[in-house]
């Protein structure tokens, strides 16, 4: 190849960067930084970036997010067109990351090297090594997805263009720390963990949020992704979001996840109303610094309140809906469900400004571990009983049997055949102690009560309102002396399935 030839063919190699940068010319390149973020605690953020423009032209910003379907919105006096599409860029190679060099400097007809004497144009396809002293001597170009912003009207000159939606990347995890040192009043702490998967938050005002997250599209990535393809988005649409997001898979984790409600029957009236609007709650911490990547743990509220120690006794009903025993294989399937235990537990009210989310609480005295459970959503000034740990020195036995010759006749009912029986129950305690106790039994139990000794409280829960038989759920609160047995006994009647 001649020299002439060589020279042609170098300045058509240059001709085509300076045609490719000149296309671009009138783009402004603008920064973004997020300046507020709400956290979810599912991993979905309701992120705020802000754009400062000068006045009308094309800004483009490097950060393109990945919001939700439907949740991406600006907000500007300004007009404000949006577009997510692909530029080049020129970035320095950087040889230790996983970068292919060869790959890097591909397809350039030449390698043009600045000496102290002027260019040399070197044939790519003729090199076997090279080097480099310094630092970022050899860059590279790349196709990269951008954000285009085209303002059209700007009535103040310049402006802030403020944009918001929802993405995945970012969560808190909250827990609690109940510290019954003291005798009368326990004290308790709320701490959050945060972890950023996202993008780096430097100064940024962030909310931790607490309440049922009802995102209805939040297995949906918008079309304005630049990761998204029509297929894609398609494909997510046709997607059950309960089955999207492991809905009914693992109980603990979406209690935690959801915000289960505290798992007490009735209401407490005595709670205290935190304002008006949805059920929504948003917990400012300040403005917060955390790399992507990185994690913090914060405590973000402290409250005393008083507080008593009892043995709560939670006895399950035995029965399905339909009058039948529950088998040992289902029991064994839900163990949780089904176990017949006593807890020491500590009852209080919630001392703290906003509600107590779902979330693990550990409970400690004088320096000393006690237990972790996890603790319902338990609003303002409502009450909430915690288990600490099994009071295996209060023994237990819940046993029940049928009465004998109390048989009714067949009952039909919607195309089925029951019989209705008159069944005995008994609870049996015993306190092993050298101290008195308070002692909450709950039984719950399938039909319709006859009897019961020490005048208890009946509830009637909400999961028997369709069956057959009503689920009940009996409450006695008595006092258990050092030493003491008593024997509880009550009768019901239930319609059973033959």
């Amino acid at each position: 190849m001649d020299a002439r030839r060589k020279f042609t063919l170098a300045a058509v190699v240059i001709v085509t960067l300076a045609l490719g940068t000149v296309a671009f010319a009138a783009e402004v390149p603008a920064e973004s930084r997020i300046v507020s973020a709400g956290l979810f605690k599912n991993g979905l953020a309701v992120v705020t970036r802000a754009v400062s423009v000068e006045g009308p032209g094309t800004y483009v910003v490097a950060d393109v997010p990945n919001p939700v379907h439907g949740t991406f919105w600006i907000e500007s006096d300004a007009v404000v067109e949006t577009r997510v599409t692909q530029r080049t860029v020129r970035e320095p190679v950087r040889p230790n990351a996983r970068e292919n060099i060869q790959e890097d400097i591909a397809g350039r007809s030449f390698l043009v090297l600045d000496t102290d004497k002027g260019r040399i144009y070197v044939d790519s396809s003729m090199i076997a090594q090279m080097s480099a002293e310094g630092r970022d001597v050899l860059t590279t170009r790349r196709r990269l997805p951008v954000l285009v912003l085209t303002v059209k009207e700007v009535p103040s000159g310049s402006g802030m263009i403020l944009i918001s939606y929802l993405e995945k990347g970012m969560a808190w995890a909250p827990s609690y720390q109940v510290d019954i040192s003291g005798e009368k009043e326990l004290t308790i702490r709320q701490k959050a963990v945060i972890k950023n998967e996202l993008a780096d938050l430097q100064e940024a005002e962030v909310q931790l949020i607490s309440g049922f997250p009802s995102v209805q599209f939040g297995h949906v990535t918008s079309l304005l992704s630049a990761s998204t393809t029509l297929n894609t988005f398609f494909q997510q649409l046709a997607q059950d979001p309960r089955r999207a997001t492991g809905m009914g898979q693992v109980v603990t984790q979406q209690a935690v996840m959801f915000n289960a409600a505290i798992a007490e029957p009735g209401l407490d009236l005595s709670a205290t109303p935190l304002g008006e609007g949805p059920d929504v709650h948003y917990q400012p911490i300040g403005k917060l610094s955390l790399a992507e990547g990185e994690s913090i743990s914060l405590q973000v509220a402290v409250g005393k309140a008083a507080y008593e120690r009892i043995v709560e006794w939670i006895v399950p009903d035995t029965r399905r809906a339909d009058g039948r025993y529950i088998q040992d294989h289902e029991r064994r399937q839900n163990p949780d469900l089904y176990q017949d235990a006593a807890w020491d537990a500590v009852r209080f009210r919630n001392p703290l400004e906003l509600p107590m989310t779902t979330a693990p609480a550990m409970i400690v005295a004088d320096g000393r571990f006690l237990g972790q459970q996890v603790s319902y959503w338990t609003n303002k000034g409502e009450q909430a009983t915690l288990h600490i740990t099994k009071a295996l020195s209060v023994r237990t036995r819940a046993v029940e049997h049928e009465l004998p010759g109390e048989r009714q006749q067949v009952i039909w009912i919607a195309g089925d055949d029951f019989q209705k029986c008159t069944v005995k129950g008994q609870l049996m305690l015993n306190n092993h102690r050298n101290e008195d106790i308070k002692l909450v039994i709950r039984r719950r139990f399938s039909g319709e009560l006859l009897s019961a000794d020490g005048d208890p409280s009946s509830v009637l829960l909400e999961e028997g309102a369709y069956s057959v038989n009503e689920r009940n759920e009996l409450l006695w609160t008595l006092t258990l002396e050092a030493g003491e047995e008593k024997t509880l006994s009550y009768t019901y009647s239930v319609l059973v399935n033959i």
